[in-house]
C-alpha cells in the first residue's frame, strides 16, 4: 500500500496543522505541494479531489478527503485510534469538536478576513477590527484553559494542534499580553517546544511575514 498523499501548502495553517497531527499520531504523510499562485487549485484534477478548491486535501489509496479537521479525524480514527488525542467517548469526543469549530469559526476566520483585506482589498495597516477578534480569540482561549494545561483539559487533542498552527500564523498583528492572557502565553509556549512542532515553525513565519511585506507594498502603491 502507498502512502497517503497530502496536498498541501506551507502558508496555510490548515495544512500545517494536519502536518502536525500526522507527526502526533505517527502516520506518514507524501507531501504534494500544491502552487495556488499558479493556479494548480482550480485545475480539472485537482477540483476532481476538492471541488472547493482549497488545501489540504488528503489521497488515501483512493479515498478522498478535505477540510483539515475532517482529515485529523480520519487519521486518527484509521490509524492511531489508541492515541489519546481524540476520543470515541461521546462527551469528549464532543469537546474536542467543539475546540475544532472554534478553530474554524473563531480563529481561521479571523486570520482568512485579515489576508484578504490585506490582497484584495489593499489594506495598509492591521485593520482595528482585526485587531479586537483576535482579542476576543484570546480571551475564549484564556477561558478554555481555566481547568488545565490544554483546550480541552490535562490532556493535549488534536483541537490543540489544529489551533496552534492557526495562532501562530496571524499572532503578531494582534500580540498576546502575557499579564492579561497568562494561560494562553504558557500553553503557546507548550505547544512550540513539542518536537512537532518544528513542522510548524517555518510555514507560520512565513505566512505572517509575507502578510506584513504585502502592507507595506500596499502603502507604498497608495502614494
Amino acid at each position: 500500500m502507498s502512502k497517503i498523499t497530502l496536498y498541501y501548502t506551507i502558508t496555510s495553517p490548515p495544512s500545517r496543522g494536519v502536518i502536525l497531527a500526522s507527526k502526533a499520531l505517527g502516520v506518514d504523510l507524501q507531501l504534494k505541494n500544491v502552487d495556488m499562485s499558479k493556479g494548480e487549485h482550480l485545475t480539472p484534477e485537482f477540483l476532481q479531489l476538492n471541488p472547493q478548491h482549497t488545501v489540504p486535501v488528503i489521497n488515501d489509496n483512493g479515498v478522498i478527503v478535505f477540510e483539515s479537521h475532517a482529515i485529523v479525524a480520519y487519521l486518527w480514527e484509521k490509524y492511531a485510534n489508541e492515541s489519546s488525542l481524540y476520543s470515541f467517548d461521546n462527551f469528549q469526543r464532543a469537546r474536542i469538536n467543539a475546540l475544532l469549530h472554534f478553530d474554524t469559526g473563531y480563529l481561521f476566520r479571523h486570520f482568512d478576513h485579515l489576508y484578504y483585506e490585506i490582497y484584495d482589498y489593499g489594506a495598509t495597516d492591521v485593520p482595528q477590527k482585526t485587531v479586537k477578534n483576535l482579542k476576543k480569540c484570546w480571551a475564549i482561549m484564556e477561558n478554555f484553559l481555566a481547568n488545565g494545561n490544554f483546550l480541552c483539559g490535562n490532556e493535549m487533542c488534536i483541537a490543540d494542534i489544529s489551533c496552534i498552527a492557526t495562532l501562530t500564523s496571524v499572532d503578531s498583528f494582534s500580540p498576546i499580553d502575557s499579564a492579561t492572557y497568562p494561560k494562553l502565553v504558557e500553553w503557546v509556549k507548550t505547544m512550540k517546544a513539542l518536537p512537532f512542532y518544528e513542522h510548524n515553525k517555518n510555514g507560520a513565519e512565513l505566512v505572517q511575514k509575507i502578510m506584513w511585506e504585502k502592507m507595506e507594498a500596499n502603502k507604498t502603491a497608495a502614494k
